[in-house]
C-alpha cells in the first residue's frame, strides 16, 4: 500500500486538483484593512502572531464584547485575518470555501445594537462559520463542494442559520467538506471537494482532518472563528471534531432542522456545533435547537430543548453511573493509555464507573443502514434540488448530477460515483425492502443502546470516539480505525465528543453517547469532564507529526 503525503501530492497531482477550483468565490473586501490582506502573501511577522494565538471562542466573545473589551466588528476582522494567513497562505488549510461578504457589516450592526442596548444573547456579534450544504440567504453559494452546485446562490436561510442570526450571530463564511458529504462514491478522500480542494488537519498537515465536516472540523481547531456548524449523516461531525481536537456534537435527530441543508437521509442528518469547548457547543446548541414547521421530524424540539449552556456544571458526574465500552481499536495501541488516563479523570470527577459488554449486534445491521442511505438520498436529493433556483441550479435530479459528473474532469479525477449510480437504482419511499431496512437497522440500533444503558442502570456510554488521524492517501482512499458513530446515527441518538489528549501530538475525542433528548446531560458530563483538565490543545501546523519543527507559516518575499 502506498501512502502519499501532502508534499508528495503536490509533485504528483496537478495544483488545481488539491486546490481551490477556479468557481471558489471570495466575498469582496469591505474595508481597506481586509483589501490588503487578500491578493499577497501576510508579513511573517502577521503569520507569525496569529500562528501563536486563538480567537476568543463564544463564550469568551461573549464576555469580552460585554465588558466592552472588543467589537464584533474587531473579531470578525481578526477572524478574516486569520483565513488570510492559515487559510489562504501557510499552512494553506484550505477549511473555508467561501466567505460572507456582508459579514463586517452586519458585525457594525450588531456593534450597534449592542451600544444601544440591545443584546440578543450570547452569540450576538460573535463569527461563526458554517459547512457548506447549509444554505444561508448572503450572496454565498451553497454546493456541498461540487461544481454542480458553484451558482447555487439562495435567496433564504436554513431555519437553523435564521435562529443563529437571530441569536445575534454573525456567518462568517462557510467551510470545505468531503463532496456531497462523502456519499459520492464508497472511494472518497476526506476533506476534498471538486470546489474548494483537500482540507488539511492542522496538526500535521499531511494527515486527514476526517470527514465529511472536515472544514468544520479544521476551522474550530485553527479558531478561524468562534465556532463552526457541522452535519451528520454517521460519523461526519463526530469524527473530524476528535481528529481535529475539538468538541463535535451530533444531536437527536429532530432536535435541529434541516431544512434547506443538502441532504443524504432523513432518519439519519442532522446539523450540530463544533467548538474548541463544551460551553461554546451548548452556547450555540441553544440557539439552534427548535420546532421547524418544514420539517416534521424537530415536532417535538421545543418541547426538549433548553439553556444548555446553564445546564453545565462542573459536579454533572458526581454519583453518575457511566457505562465504560473498550472496543477494539482502543486495545494493545498507543490510543490505549490516553483513555485509561481519561477514565481516571471521570472517577476524578465523581463517576462511578461500569464495565459495559454492549449486545450483540445484529449483521445485517450495515447492510440496511446502506439500503437506507440508498433510498433516501435519491428521494431527498431530488426534493432538495427541485427546491433551488432552476436558473441557478440546472442540476434538478440525482441523475442529473450523475451526468454532470461524467462530463467534468475534475469531479472524477480521483474517485468516481459508484454510490450515486447505486441510489438511482432504488425504488422509492414505498419500496417494501426500503421500509424493512429502515425498521430492522433503527430498531435494532436502538435496542443495544437502550439494553446497554438499561442493564447497566447507566446514564450515558463513554469509549473512545475513534483513533488518531491517519496518512492522507490519495491512492488507497481513508483508513478507519473503527469508530463510536453507527450506533447514535442509525438510532439517531445524541453522541457527544470530547477532546481527551494526543497521541503522538494527534487529537483523540472521548464519545458520551445517550439515549434521545439527552443532550442536556451529555453536555453537562462532556463539561465536568474537561474541567479535569481534558482541554483544547491548539495546533502546531507542523509538516506531520515526525516534525519536531519546521515553518508553517511561508513568508513573503
Amino acid at each position: 500500500m502506498k501512502l502519499v503525503t501532502a508534499a508528495a501530492l503536490a509533485l504528483t497531482l496537478p495544483t488545481v486538483i488539491l486546490g481551490r477550483s477556479e468557481a471558489q468565490t471570495r466575498g469582496p473586501s469591505q474595508t481597506p484593512a481586509e483589501r490588503s490582506m487578500v491578493g499577497s502573501s501576510p508579513s511573517k511577522t502577521v503569520g507569525e502572531r496569529v500562528l501563536k494565538s486563538v480567537l476568543p471562542g463564544v463564550v469568551e466573545a461573549s464576555r469580552l464584547l460585554a465588558a466592552r473589551q472588543t467589537t464584533s466588528e474587531a473579531l470578525v476582522q481578526q477572524a478574516l485575518t486569520r483565513i488570510t494567513v492559515l487559510d489562504d497562505f501557510g499552512p494553506q488549510l484550505h477549511a473555508i470555501i467561501a466567505l460572507n461578504p456582508h459579514a463586517l457589516a452586519d458585525a457594525r450592526k450588531l456593534d450597534a445594537e449592542r451600544k444601544a442596548g440591545k443584546v440578543r444573547g450570547p452569540l450576538h456579534g460573535v463569527p461563526i462559520l458554517l459547512k457548506d450544504n447549509i444554505e444561508s440567504w448572503d450572496d454565498t453559494a451553497t454546493t456541498a463542494g461540487s461544481l454542480a452546485l458553484k451558482d447555487n446562490v439562495p435567496a433564504r436561510d436554513a431555519p437553523l442559520v435564521r435562529r443563529l442570526t437571530d441569536a445575534g450571530a454573525v456567518i462568517l463564511g462557510k467551510t470545505n467538506l468531503s463532496e456531497w458529504a462523502n456519499i459520492r462514491s464508497n472511494h472518497s478522500v476526506s476533506g476534498w471537494s471538486g470546489i474548494g480542494g483537500l482540507v488539511k488537519n492542522p496538526y500535521a498537515l499531511n494527515r486527514s482532518p476526517c470527514g465529511s465536516s472536515a472544514g468544520s472540523g479544521a476551522a474550530a481547531a485553527a479558531s478561524l472563528a468562534a465556532g463552526a456548524v457541522g452535519t451528520e449523516t454517521d460519523g461526519s461531525i463526530t469524527c473530524p471534531a476528535s481528529s481535529n481536537g475539538v468538541v463535535g456534537l451530533k444531536p437527536t435527530v429532530g432536535l435541529v432542522s434541516r431544512t434547506y441543508v443538502v441532504p443524504i437521509s432523513h432518519s439519519q442528518d442532522t446539523a450540530g456545533p463544533m467548538t474548541r469547548n463544551v460551553e461554546d457547543a451548548a452556547a450555540m446548541l441553544t440557539a439552534m435547537a427548535g420546532t421547524d414547521p418544514m420539517d416534521a421530524a424537530t415536532a417535538e424540539a421545543d418541547a426538549h430543548k433548553t439553556d444548555y449552556l446553564k445546564a453545565l456544571s462542573k459536579d454533572a458526574l458526581n454519583g453518575i453511573r457511566i457505562g465504560v465500552i473498550r472496543p477494539d481499536y482502543a486495545k494493545g495501541n498507543r490510543l490505549e493509555p490516553v483513555y485509561a488516563a481519561s477514565l481516571e479523570k471521570l472517577k476524578a470527577a465523581g463517576a462511578v464507573l461500569v464495565e459495559v459488554t454492549m449486545p450483540k449486534r445484529d449483521p445485517k445491521m450495515g447492510a440496511q443502514e446502506f439500503t437506507v442511505l440508498m433510498t433516501e438520498l435519491k428521494a431527498d436529493l431530488n426534493a432538495y434540488l427541485a427546491s433551488t433556483d432552476p436558473r441557478r441550479v440546472k442540476t434538478r435530479t440525482l441523475a442529473d448530477l450523475i451526468a454532470f459528473n461524467k462530463a467534468s474532469p475534475r469531479e472524477m479525477v480521483l474517485f468516481g460515483q459508484e454510490t450515486f449510480e447505486q441510489a438511482e437504482t432504488t425504488k422509492g419511499l414505498d419500496d417494501p425492502d426500503y421500509k424493512a431496512a429502515l425498521k430492522g437497522s433503527r430498531e435494532g440500533a436502538r435496542a443495544m443502546l437502550d439494553k446497554a444503558l438499561a442493564d447497566n442502570n447507566v446514564q450515558a456510554l463513554v469509549a473512545p470516539t475513534t483513533g488518531p488521524a491517519w496518512l492522507i492517501d490519495m491512492v488507497s482512499e481513508d483508513h478507519y480505525s473503527g469508530s463510536q458513530s453507527s450506533l447514535p446515527a442509525i438510532s439517531g441518538y445524541p453522541h457527544l465528543t470530547v477532546p481527551m489528549g494526543q497521541v503522538v501530538g494527534m487529537p483523540v475525542g472521548l464519545s458520551f453517547i445517550g439515549p434521545a433528548w439527552s443532550e442536556a446531560k451529555l453536555l453537562a458530563f462532556g463539561y465536568a469532564f474537561q474541567e479535569q483538565g481534558a482541554r483544547f490543545v491548539p495546533p502546531t501546523y507542523a509538516p506531520s507529526i515526525e516534525s519536531k519543527s519546521g515553518e508553517a507559516f511561508a513568508p513573503s518575499h
